[in-house]
């Protein structure tokens, strides 16, 4: 690829000569400046006609060609194609000046009758006027017309019109898109199957070749390269992978990350771009740009290892006349085993409660705290927060407090409390870290606390030590204890409920937990990033991925609803969530579209990840035909493709042979999806599974447990002995065995009532992943393989 020089300098006197007008935008002949000035090839030639000018024949005359476009100029018409502010006129002055004097005259009266009948289409000075005063205003807006070069496009026909755009998002920072131009763009996004259409990324994870290589899975390329039936390419590889590497220079340097740049770039958008004799051709395009505002200061996230794993806690908030939320804290915090003698209870009148050792007030403390947990009301927090940080009193603190920014009024509150942690952010010592506030507890296994102010009785907790994998950080603590409760089995090291997000943030922990080596998957639920924290959050998402973490991603807030929803919960701004889905992804996140796909992607990542994983051929085995044919009807949707994969001649003749074995060869055919019929008994299926997962072409099985077959030992003890799960060679037994020795993923199914739940507990006691239906099982393991497949390739690129 020939290099591409960006004249950045002449890129800034546009933005400065348009604010020296009060203008934040660019009209769009100053646009095609711009691109002049990015290293585009074939910006057309332009001519400004303002509204006073009289220009003689010969200068109306200076565009090529026989025609010429004329376009309305104003700074608050942006479709112009739908008010006539839009005309191809012969290349006559006695046409160009027609045309000129009626756009003039048509366009108000055009964008008045469209404002009457639309008025949320109308820019924000013409919200309250109507009738002539509206009309005489948008008049008096248009500041002439532009006249541009006209040239014809190859071609007319669907797809052969491209968009390209970047803009800065408040989460994500810069970020590209491209894909189907025209003035049916929005559409065609919304249409198409995901990525079809459009296609987005962060420009500070991305570059021109690998935004091309994403760009190259659309209809667009498919359409521009001449790849479907009857078109003709009409634009190079090299020529487009030029296109987005200018575009993504142009959004780094004119970034909000940037402090060398005076401007950021909010949006450009070319749309389209058409293509004449492997030309790239603007036909449209604007610009919006502001003033570089301060660069945000990083928070001392490492701290939160004295959060996680502290070795001093302190509590202020406990009753010892009832059982409040700070009562219930200190319960769960003595439950999970934490030495009594590191515990400090912050209560003047006290010097010991229940055997652990009280002080009035932070500056009595004996030893600096490692976390301090603040369970009092939100309007003590202020003044609680002075004190923490004038007496340096510990190194983190846990807000337990709502009535932090979740509503307008407790904004200012928030904003008050915010501003004071950041300024001691900004000073040598950084200051405590803040979890919260709104934030419902944690839990963590290896710092031996709890403190979720939900009683034991209401949410049973895993003790003990054992093996776990898994960090799940939650915005939302509902839905973190909510998921515990229903899906015991999860049982993450740590459980973190960020609540608003008022100091420590959703990409903190992931730039923390991305260097914890004790964990191999990171749960995150979210419902909105602080500003730019988006891009913090991808960035450390990536770093895990390439260390070998799963991460599984599940973003509240798509509809405009749950957006809604989001806002008023915890405080956070939703953002976009298309953006956000398609950064995360190509960062190496598993994205969830459904609670129930979070759950079963968090149980498959915890007990798959020591699999190997290197493609996604699937063998599918059941003894129930209509489970052997789900499992082939879930193999492909918008999220993932899975292929059925063909056995081996010596896997056909192992399993036949255990089939003629059991008297069921006459019965079965070897084929996948695999029906081994009702009478295959435990041993058949073990061996079964055992067979295809040696078979080199076969990446993961999914088999049906067929608890009701009537020689299946399927049933909890106490029930018909023969049929026992407890008995010598059941599939509970057995089956497990077989996984672990195994280096390729597993899933079971069991697909029955509440009378099979025991073998279900068993089984996953066990460190199987079992699912209770087949398509579930199915879509889970398909998308948890296009998870792999995608850390794969990153780790390859990275290496």
């Amino acid at each position: 690829m020939s290099y591409i020089k960006i004249d950045y300098g002449n890129i800034n006197g546009l933005f400065s000569e348009a604010e020296k007008e009060k203008r934040d935008f660019l009209y769009e002949y100053e646009t095609y400046q711009l691109l002049k000035h990015s290293g585009a090839e074939t910006p057309p030639k332009t001519l400004v006609l303002k509204k006073q000018d009289r220009l003689s024949d010969k200068e109306l005359m200076v565009m090529p060609g026989g025609k010429a476009v004329l376009k309305i100029v104003s700074p608050t018409i942006v479709h112009k194609t739908e008010v006539g502010g839009v005309k191809i006129v012969e290349k006559t002055p006695s046409k160009i000046r027609s045309a000129f004097r009626r756009m003039l005259s048509e366009v108000p009266e055009n964008y008045t009758q469209l404002i009457e009948r639309n008025p949320s289409s109308a820019a924000v000075k013409y919200k309250n006027l109507s009738g002539e005063q509206l009309r005489k205003t948008i008049a008096e807006d248009i500041r002439g017309v532009l006249m541009v070069q006209y040239m014809p496009p190859d071609s007319e026909a669907f797809g052969n019109e491209l968009i390209v755009g970047i803009r800065n998002t408040r989460e994500f920072g810069m970020i590209i898109s491209a894909g189907l131009g025209g003035t049916d763009t929005e559409l065609y996004a919304q249409r198409f199957r995901k990525e079809q259409a459009i296609v987005i990324a962060s420009t500070v994870m991305t570059d021109g070749e690998s935004f091309f290589e994403m760009f190259r899975k659309t209809i667009s390329y498919k359409k521009l390269a001449g790849l479907t039936r009857g078109q003709r390419r009409i634009v190079t590889d090299e020529q487009l992978i030029e296109c987005f590497s200018s575009f993504i220079c142009m959004a780094n340097y004119f970034s909000p990350s940037n402090p060398d740049s005076a401007y950021v770039i909010e949006e450009l958008e070319i749309n389209p771009f058409a293509f004449t004799d492997y030309l790239m051709v603007p036909l449209d395009g604007l610009c919006r740009f502001s003033k570089q505002g301060p660069i945000l200061l990083p928070r001392p996230y490492q701290k939160i290892a004295k959060l996680l794993q502290p070795e001093t806690i302190g509590i202020i908030g406990v009753s010892t006349a009832r059982e409040n939320f700070g009562r219930i804290i200190l319960n769960n915090i003595r439950a999970m085993g934490f030495e009594k003698n590191s515990l400090r209870i912050i209560k003047p009148g006290m010097d010991r409660y229940e055997g652990i050792r009280c002080v009035p007030d932070l500056s009595g403390l004996d030893v600096k705290l490692s976390l301090l947990v603040v369970a009092v009301a939100s309007d003590k927090v202020p003044g609680l927060v002075d004190e923490i940080l004038e007496t340096d009193a510990t190194d983190s603190v846990m807000l337990i407090s709502g009535g932090m920014g979740e509503t307008r009024e407790s904004e200012q509150r928030a904003h008050q409390v915010m501003s004071k942690i950041e300024q001691a952010h900004a000073a040598k010592s950084a200051g405590p870290v803040f979890l919260g506030a709104n934030c419902l507890g944690v839990i963590s296994h290896p710092g031996k606390y709890d403190t979720l102010f939900i009683p034991e009785a209401k949410l049973p907790k895993q003790r003990g030590a054992h093996k776990r994998n898994a960090a799940f950080i939650s915005q939302s603590g509902a839905f973190m204890i909510t998921r515990l409760s229903k899906r015991p089995e999860l049982d993450p090291a740590y459980l973190v409920s960020l609540g608003n997000q008022n100091d420590l943030t959703l990409g903190d922990f992931l730039r923390y937990l991305k260097d914890d080596s004790s964990i191999d998957v990171i749960g995150v639920y979210a419902e909105g990033f602080k500003d730019q924290d988006g891009l913090s959050f991808i960035k450390a998402l990536k770093e895990a991925v390439i260390a070998g973490k799963d991460v599984i991603f599940y973003k509240a807030g798509r509809s405009p609803e749950g957006k809604t929803a989001t806002l008023s919960h915890t405080a956070s701004i939703a953002g976009d969530y298309v953006v956000c889905e398609s950064c995360v992804r190509h960062a190496g996140g598993i994205v969830a579209r459904t609670f129930t796909q979070f759950e079963d992607l968090l149980m498959l990542s915890q007990r798959l990840h020591s699999k190997k994983i290197n493609a996604n051929r699937l063998a599918a085995l059941s003894g129930a035909g209509f489970e052997a044919v789900g499992m082939a009807d879930n193999i492909q949707s918008d999220d993932y493709v899975l292929q059925l994969a063909r056995f081996s001649d010596e896997t056909k003749q192992r399993i036949n042979s255990i089939l003629e074995e059991k008297g069921l060869s006459h019965l079965v055919e070897v084929k996948n999806p695999l029906d081994i019929n009702p009478g295959a008994d435990d041993q058949t299926h073990v061996l079964a599974v055992n067979f295809l997962s040696q078979d080199p072409n076969i990446d993961a099985v999914v088999v049906g447990l067929d608890p009701l077959s009537p020689v299946m030992k399927t049933l909890a003890q106490g029930q018909a002995r023969c049929l026992n799960f407890g008995e010598p060679g059941s599939i509970a037994r057995e089956l497990p065995k077989l996984v672990k020795r195994l280096d390729k993923p597993v899933a079971g199914v069991v697909d029955a009532g509440k009378l099979y739940d025991p073998l279900v507990d068993e089984l996953m006691g066990k460190g199987m992943a079992i699912f209770r239906s087949s398509d579930r099982a199915v879509r889970a393991l398909a998308m948890y393989i296009e998870g792999r497949l995608q850390r794969n390739k990153l780790r390859n690129l990275h290496l």
